[in-house]
């Protein structure tokens, strides 16, 4: 292998760990500013907060998914890139191929919520305050394909026990990569 794909692989694998640290650490921090102004266990929201203070809340929310959707993006990107430029052998390296199919397999529901996402930015950016429509948008993001964005969150943390402990490695396995 000659050094231009190890260069590639080391910065992909770079992007990789930044981008997927700022995605999930900034998925659980967003989801604990959107928590508190639902009722707990429901999906209601509470009733004594203030409309000024629901309408930071939307917009912190706005801004950091746009946040979010760019690190995930970059993510998937250098992922691709990755595991195309540091040739792993996947049949000696089953815990990186199981890893990498939890990743993919979920692009086609970030993409829906992405949507979704980008339809709160548009919505805040536009300096609304129509908070019926906020709510409506905020709510059908946490109810969105009947809970399976939480499926994927719950698979990628899968992925990356995958990829500390690696199971599902064939004896005598070598990585031809850096």
């Amino acid at each position: 292998m000659n050094g231009t794909r190890s260069a590639t692989a080391k910065t992909a694998l770079l992007l990789i760990v930044l981008g997927a640290i700022t995605w999930l650490g900034g998925i659980n921090v967003r989801a604990a500013a959107g928590f508190s102004l639902l009722q707990f266990g429901t999906l209601e929201f509470k009733p004594n907060i203030h409309p000024n203070i629901e309408r930071a809340v939307f917009s912190l929310l706005a801004q950091s998914s746009l946040i979010l959707n760019v690190a995930y993006i970059v993510l998937i990107l250098a992922s691709a890139v990755y595991l195309r430029s540091a040739r792993w052998d996947f049949r000696k390296e089953g815990w990186l191929m199981i890893a990498a199919i939890l990743l993919y397999v979920f692009v086609p529901v970030e993409i829906y919520t992405m949507v979704l996402d980008i339809r709160m930015w548009l919505l805040d950016a536009s300096g609304s305050n129509d908070l019926v429509e906020f709510r409506k948008l905020f709510i059908h993001r946490l109810a969105a394909l009947s809970g399976v964005p939480m499926i994927a969150l719950l698979s990628y943390y899968t992925a990356i026990a995958l990829v500390v402990f690696r199971p599902l490695r064939r004896q005598g396995a070598s990585r031809t990569a850096p």
